[in-house]
C-alpha cells in the first residue's frame, strides 16, 4: 500500500519577499539616519538616507511588477 502525500503548498512570490525587505530598509534606515544625526554623525546619516531612498524606489518598482503581474 501507498500513502499519498499531501499536495505541496503554494510557492511563494521572491516579490513579495523583496516588497517586505525594501519596506524594511525604509523603516530601519530612516530611524538609523535621524540616530545617527542626533549622536552627530552626520556621514552616516547621509550615507543611510542614500539607503532609504534606493530601498524606496525598489519598493516602487516591485509594486509597479506587482501590479503589472509579473510571475516571481
Amino acid at each position: 500500500m501507498t500513502e499519498e502525500l499531501p499536495p505541496p503548498a503554494p510557492p511563494r512570490s521572491a516579490l513579495t519577499l523583496r516588497l517586505w525587505l525594501a519596506g524594511f530598509g525604509i523603516v530601519f534606515s530612516g530611524v538609523a539616519a535621524v540616530l545617527a544625526w542626533r549622536a552627530g554623525l552626520a556621514w552616516l546619516a547621509v550615507l543611510l538616507v542614500v539607503l532609504a531612498v534606493v530601498s524606496a524606489v525598489d519598493l516602487a518598482w516591485v509594486a509597479h511588477r506587482k501590479r503589472r503581474g509579473d510571475p516571481g
